[in-house]
């Protein structure tokens, strides 16, 4: 058996909405209906009112009191003003209440029903009382010849008469109470209509459901998930997002342009067309940026997703030393067959001396080198990193110079400063030094001094090459520079200041004594427990 679906949160509302209306104006129409009859009673004593005190006052009633018949003469005058005035009585009495007129002609000279001691006493006053005609608002009053009280006036409308007023307006009333329930039935249908829509006619329990699923997902997705509205401002942010970003709890609402993102950042969030795989710096991270425009009943927004490539980046850039390192190892293993085979040949052909004397001078200077980049730098990292570096400059016709001043000894390195972030400053470095130099003049040279001054790590590297223009300087440091293409794809130097900043450090760009470019680090050499987080 199928289990019905529960009413959807639009219908529910569209159901108490019209009960709620329909009670509404039930309601005003139950109070309008009791105002309404309220008003009749005090319309009906009003006319009641100036009808007796009009009779009483009439010269011609106090004539015909004087009158031996008072009835011939005033039974028809009280006829004509009940008629006149719409009154359902008109009853002229003498003070001890015998009535002189009656609507029914056969209640003449009976007693009148109804007080009239106040009357008497000089008073008018209403009341609503039972009488011959059944119940109804009437007012007594006295009539004067004179000082004296010869006689009395009764001018009432019976009640029947009042409710039968008040049920000829409750027709219109209603035809109004109507119009308003369907008025209100139709504006709340419009919009429960739009309200469903907008809730893709879910109840309220699915509702809440999938809010609750929604930010469970937000907060368990590790990558970065924001969404602009179409004014580019935030409109929702996850975790991952804020982490990536460095931003704080408070950026809702605020607009993209506000939040102090790098340029190339805040303008590929900005952008109208989507971005696929684009890799960004923060602050401290790399991330990789997808952005999808979503268009909603012609309001565009923008979708956006954040990964972080930091680790990955670094790894690859560890990768592509090793690279470089076995292409060395490559070259070297296949320079070193050929000088082999140069001796054994020297050998073969009897002379051994010349043999004996060109191992010699290879030997010497592949060794000078090793011995002076260990007896100057003791670090291992370092060490190590500028003999691969050494080997790939030379196989492209580089020559890798360490300055006489260099010394970096074992140890001195914190352990805050990790490995791969020291390979990836130096190593761009020099990788960008030896391109610039290659194929410049008859010796083209790289120079890295490395040495520890003032309590910081100061490491330069100068080439041969054309040089860069200092002018412009905060741009090279930008993702997408590059020497190498017009399009520009560089990504090192923006990770080398993007390292140096993250341990409080600094760079530099000159141009060096040799014309080309020449970049000056300081990282400062601080313990574990001072290096910022």
């Amino acid at each position: 058996m199928r289990v019905p679906r529960p009413r959807s949160l639009a219908g529910q509302l569209f159901a108490m909405q019209i009960v709620l209306v329909a009670a509404v104006v039930a309601g005003c129409a139950l109070f309008s209906w009791f105002t309404a009859h309220g008003e009749a009673e005090d319309a009906a004593e009003r006319q009641a009112m100036a009808t007796a005190v009009a009779v009483a006052g009439s010269p011609s009633v106090r004539a015909a009191i004087r009158e031996p018949d008072p009835t011939a003469l005033l039974q028809p005058y009280a006829e004509r003003v009940r008629r006149g005035s719409g009154v359902d009585f008109v009853t002229i009495m003498n003070p001890r209440g015998i009535r002189w007129t009656h609507p029914t002609p056969e209640r003449i000279g009976e007693t009148f029903l109804g007080h009239i001691d106040r009357a008497l006493e000089g008073e008018t006053f209403s009341e609503t009382y039972t009488g011959t005609l059944g119940p109804s608002v009437r007012v007594v009053t006295p009539v004067y010849d004179g000082e004296r009280i010869v006689g009395l006036v009764s001018a009432g409308i019976t009640v029947e008469s009042i409710s039968a007023r008040v049920q000829r307006q409750l027709g219109g009333l209603l035809a109004v109470a109507a119009g308003a329930v369907a008025l209100g039935g139709l504006g709340t249908y419009v919009v429960n209509a739009r309200l469903r829509r907008h809730t893709h006619g879910m109840n309220a329990t699915e509702l809440s459901r999938m809010h609750a699923y929604h930010e469970a997902t937000l907060h368990a997705v590790r990558e970065g998930l924001l969404m602009l509205d179409g004014a580019r401002r935030i409109a929702l942010i996850n975790d991952g997002a804020r982490e990536l970003l460095g931003l704080g709890t408070d950026v809702v609402g605020r607009s993209v342009a506000e939040l102090g993102l790098p340029a190339p950042l805040t303008g590929a969030l900005l952008a109208a067309e989507p971005r696929v795989d684009e890799v960004h710096l923060t602050a401290d991270r790399i991330v990789v940026v997808n952005t999808q425009p979503v268009a909603s009943r012609g309001r565009r927004g923008t979708v956006v997703t954040l990964r972080d490539h930091t680790e990955i980046q670094a790894l690859a850039g560890e990768l592509d030393s090793v690279r470089g390192f076995t292409e060395a190892l490559r070259s070297q293993a296949h320079e070193a067959a050929n000088r082999l085979h140069t001796v054994v040949s020297l050998i073969e052909l009897g002379r051994v001396a010349e043999a004996v004397g060109f191992a010699t001078a290879e030997l010497e200077l592949a060794q000078a080198l090793t011995d002076q980049v260990v007896a100057a730098v003791g670090e291992p990292v370092l060490a190590a990193l500028l003999l691969g570096k050494a080997a790939q400059a030379n196989e492209r016709g580089v020559e890798l110079v360490l300055t006489e001043d260099s010394q970096v000894d074992d140890g001195l390195l914190p352990e805050s400063l990790a490995p791969r972030d020291l390979v990836t400053i130096l190593g761009n470095l020099i990788d960008n030094a030896v391109d610039a130099a290659v194929g410049t003049g008859d010796r083209p040279r790289v120079t890295v001094a490395a040495r520890a001054v003032d309590g910081s790590l100061v490491l330069r590297v100068r080439d041969t090459g054309p040089g860069v223009d200092t002018a412009s300087t905060e741009e090279i440091f930008e993702r997408g520079w590059s020497t190498k293409s017009a399009s520009g794809h560089g990504l090192g130097l923006a990770l080398v200041r993007q390292t140096v900043r993250r341990y409080g450090g600094s760079i530099a760009l000159g141009r060096s004594d040799e014309g080309g470019a020449e970049f000056a680090v300081r990282l400062p050499l601080r313990t574990v427990s001072e290096v910022p987080a």
